[in-house]
């Protein structure tokens, strides 16, 4: 971006306005006040980290501050500990460039963002750009591709806190069939809340069916809806989905791998790509890997793998 500057003299020389870094255009602006103090309370010196570098920052209003603390039952940022701020301010930021069109080209998908797990995987970050530029269902880019010397600015309007394994299920409309079999209301485990949990037995890893498995499956099954599906093979189908205590990322799986569910047991074959085996021989391609959550990861697969029948 430049900016001529011209007058009578001939000899005046077309002028260039040197553009500010990240860290300068947040402090310039007065709706990111709250932003810059985040950033100097925050663990891990992130105003010099975020002066250099190439990087794509989602900045958050102060008005986006406002809620998250609130909704949190903080009083005020100082409240917040300087190590949790610190992660949930690295979750706002994406390593390299990206313009608003970049993401509108793809329409969908993850990146991965500077955040991460207790085990140092870095999380992912779920963009859709069906309404606007959206992140993880939760905040919306009010100003986009707000360029600087190190990378680029995009403003939203709320504070994008740590994904949990649900905000992947519940953010991306790929899953909305897994939604609704993890919502049913006849159900006596609360998956929502066991999944959302960042305690004990979390980490999980979700092997995560597609709308079209679900739709395959009621096919294969000769039912109509989910509603049809007896609560009991329900149940034991979604266990089936679901590892504790354990974060197994793709470069974890090995041919022949047992993976123990917290239903029943699944083989991991690598002939043909990646692939789950249940116990009745029915095969399922893993076919995205690594959605990294805070408390676990989500793999997708491209059919509802089964209890023993």
């Amino acid at each position: 971006f430049f900016i001529i500057s011209c007058d009578n003299d001939d000899n005046d020389e077309p002028t260039e306005q040197v553009v500010k870094t990240i860290v300068e255009i947040a402090a310039q602006e007065p709706d990111l006040s709250i932003l810059v103090e985040a950033l100097t309370a925050a663990d891990g010196d992130l105003l010099t980290t975020l002066s250099g570098g190439d990087f794509t920052v989602l900045a958050p209003t102060n008005d986006a501050f406002a809620g998250f603390l609130s909704a949190n039952g903080f009083a005020s940022l100082e409240e917040v500990p300087t190590d949790v701020l610190s992660n949930i301010l690295l979750n706002h930021v994406i390593t390299g460039s990206v313009l608003s069109t970049d993401l509108a080209s793809s329409g969908s998908g993850y990146a991965t963002t500077n955040a991460t797990n207790m085990d140092g995987d870095n999380l992912s970050l779920y963009f859709s750009t069906e309404n606007g530029v959206e992140f993880n269902g939760q905040s919306s880019v009010v100003l986009a591709d707000i360029p600087a010397t190190n990378g680029i600015v995009h403003v939203v309007d709320a504070v994008i806190g740590l994904p949990t394994v649900v905000t992947f299920a519940t953010s991306n409309p790929m899953f909305e069939t897994l939604v609704a079999a993890l919502t049913r209301e006849d159900l006596t485990t609360d998956y929502v809340s066991v999944l959302s949990s960042v305690a004990s037995p979390s980490p999980f890893t979700v092997f995560a069916p597609t709308n079209e498995a679900f739709g395959s499956l009621l096919t294969e099954v000769g039912m109509s809806s989910l509603s049809e599906i007896p609560v009991d093979l329900l149940t034991s189908t979604l266990n089936t989905h679901v590892v504790a205590l354990a974060n197994v990322r793709s470069g974890d799986l090995t041919h022949g791998m047992a993976v123990s569910t917290l239903g029943d047991t699944l083989t991991v074959s690598l002939d043909a790509g990646p692939q789950l085996i249940d116990l009745n021989d029915r095969i399922a391609n893993i076919i995205a890997v690594d959605v990294q959550a805070y408390n676990g990861v989500v793999h997708v697969i491209d059919k509802v793998v089964l209890p023993q029948l």
